[in-house]
């Protein structure tokens, strides 16, 4: 087996990755820490008596809920497109991505095709292409340094006062990735719990979760129109 072609296959899918979603990862991450890194077992932020809704009627109060969350979403996906517009120079970076994945598609091709000739020619640029591919991660990690620690605050003192553990309802489990890490909706198990912030609501849709789908289906649009996008079509 080649190794060397896998390797080159994971550096490729790396660099196809939307750093404009690094974010939205991250707080996922943090907002769903199993009980062995701290966590506390709800998998969830919320209340049990959260302000929006409160006094409502229940189906009113989770329609709220559901376009309130979206909101926050829309608004956090601005304020990370507007510090990258500030921070990241747009016409420098996609020339780097070109550039970079031109040479990693010609790469993959030579290797294909077995064309050592090609890809000998092509290994004389193995460091020029490793230091613009550090370059561009740099550009995009930059405005993590000021968008971190705002939408950590947001997520840890402004949303569980708000809203409640769970926001919406989903007609179907959406747990499609194994074991408890990353949930996105209640489980059968969890819905019969008594003790359980999803008892009585299997396929109950998360707090954190109903943000994390609300800002990955408006992201696109939103660095479309803020001219962010990693699109290089």
């Amino acid at each position: 087996m080649d190794f060397n072609f896998i390797l080159l296959f994971i550096d490729s899918a790396f660099l196809q990755l939307d750093f404009h979603s690094i974010p939205l990862f991250i707080d996922a991450a943090f907002l769903q820490l199993p009980d062995f890194l701290g966590g506390d077992g709800k998998q969830v932020l919320g209340s049990d008596d959260p302000i929006v809704g409160r006094g409502m009627d229940a189906s009113m109060a989770l329609i709220i809920a559901m376009f309130a969350v979206t909101g926050f979403g829309i608004l956090l996906n601005l304020f990370n497109s507007g510090v990258r517009k500030k921070m990241i120079d747009q016409v420098k970076l996609k020339r780097i991505m070109k550039e970079t994945r031109g040479w990693q598609k010609e790469r993959m091709a030579a290797m294909r095709a077995k064309d050592q000739a090609k890809i000998a020619e092509l290994g004389k640029k193995s460091s020029y292409m490793n230091k613009m591919s550090m370059e561009m991660m740099q550009m995009n990690m930059r405005p993590m340094m000021i968008t971190f620690v705002p939408l950590i605050l947001i997520f840890y003192l402004v949303l569980p006062v708000l809203f409640p553990y769970t926001v919406a309802i989903s007609p179907i489990s959406l747990n499609v990735i194994p074991g408890d890490m990353f949930q996105l909706t209640c489980t059968a198990e969890q819905a019969l719990d008594s003790g359980h912030v999803c008892f009585g609501k299997e396929n109950a849709l998360y707090l954190w979760a109903w943000y994390f789908l609300s800002s990955i289906a408006f992201s696109g649009m939103i660095m479309r129109l803020t001219k962010t996008s990693m699109d290089l079509s």
